[in-house]
């Protein structure tokens, strides 16, 4: 039990750290933007689009989850 309290609780420390990345094209262009506000845009867009990806996986998961525990009820 705790190494799963451990795990949740690392997971949430991680997510609260900010993810900037972007390609190395995109960073070119966005480099000579002065005021920097496209390239935030950007940043946001990334992350927006990483997070549809963990939802599909732990959507799954929860169903995977949720039959083996009805087939051990059973």
């Amino acid at each position: 039990m705790k190494s799963k309290l451990f795990i949740l609780v690392l997971f949430l420390l991680l997510a609260t750290f900010s993810a900037e990345s972007q390609c190395a094209m995109c960073r070119a262009v966005l480099e000579s933007d002065e005021s920097g506000q496209a390239a935030k845009g950007i940043n946001n867009g990334i992350v927006y689009l990483m997070i549809f990806p963990y939802l599909l996986i732990a959507g799954v998961g929860y169903t995977i989850y949720r039959s083996r525990k009805k087939e051990k009820e059973d």
